[in-house]
C-alpha cells in the first residue's frame, strides 16, 4: 500500500499478519516428515504482499498475529521464503485473509478514510467510489454530497452521515482482496494520480 505522505520507494514489508500455520510444512510435500520444516503464510501490512515465512526454531506465531519481518532482530520469524500468489494460499489462509484485511484497514483508519474523502472520477462515467464493492450510484452520490460539508473524520463519522453505508473497513478490505485475486483488473483505486493502496504481486 502506498499512500500520500508515505515513501513510495518503501516496498519492503516490515510487518506481516499470520494467515495460516503449517507446523509440518505443506500436506502435498512428498518429502519424509523429518525433512519438512514449518512454514507460515502471511500478508504484509503495508503493500499486502502475500508471503511464505519460516519461523525460528521452537517458535510459532498465532493465527492473526502481527509479526516483525524487517531488518535487524526478529523475535519469531527467521526469514521470508518467497512471495505467494493468491492461488498459492491454503484454503484456510484464503478464509482468514478476509478478516485480517479488515483488521489492517481498521487499525489504519486515518489512512483509509481518505478513500472516501479524496477519491475522484476515473472517466466521465466512472468514479473511483464505483470500484468499491456494494457502493452503487445512490451511495456514491450521497458520499460526494456529504463530504462537501466537510471531510469524514472516521469510519464512524462516515456511517453516521451517509445513511445506508455500513462497515467501510469491510468494503475496502473486499476491494483489496479483489486486487490480490486478480492482478489484471482494469481499474485500481486512485486518489488523484496516486494509488489509495498498492497491492504488491
Amino acid at each position: 500500500m502506498v499512500l500520500k505522505g508515505m515513501k513510495a520507494k518503501k516496498d519492503r514489508e516490515t510487518h506481516a499478519w499470520v494467515l495460516d500455520l503449517l507446523p509440518y510444512g505443506y500436506p502435498d510435500d512428498p518429502r519424509p516428515v523429518y525433512q519438512k520444516k514449518p512454514v507460515v503464510q502471511a500478508v504484509g501490512e503495508d503493500r499486502f504482499t502475500l508471503m511464505e515465512l519460516s519461523p525460528k526454531k521452537g517458535k510459532m506465531p498465532s493465527l492473526h498475529e502481527r509479526v516483525y519481518i524487517g531488518e535487524g532482530h526478529r523475535d519469531i520469524i527467521d526469514h521470508v521464503n518467497r512471495r505467494l500468489k493468491y492461488d498459492d494460499l491454503t484454503p484456510s489462509a484464503k478464509i482468514e485473509l478476509t478478516y485480517v484485511l479488515e483488521k489492517i484497514v481498521k487499525e489504519n483508519e486515518e489512512k483509509f478514510i481518505r478513500v472516501f474523502n479524496e477519491a475522484g472520477p476515473i472517466t466521465t462515467r466512472l468514479h473511483t467510489l464505483d470500484l468499491l464493492p456494494g457502493i452503487g450510484k445512490k451511495l456514491m452520490w450521497a458520499i460526494l454530497e456529504e463530504r462537501k460539508k466537510g471531510p469524514f473524520k472516521s469510519f464512524e463519522d462516515l456511517t453516521r452521515r451517509v445513511k445506508g453505508l455500513y462497515h467501510p473497513e469491510k468494503i475496502i478490505a473486499r476491494r483489496i482482496e479483489e486486487e490480490l485475486k486478480d492482478e489484471n483488473l482494469k481499474y485500481k483505486l486512485f486518489v488523484g494520480k496516486e494509488r489509495i493502496f498498492e497491492v504488491s504481486h
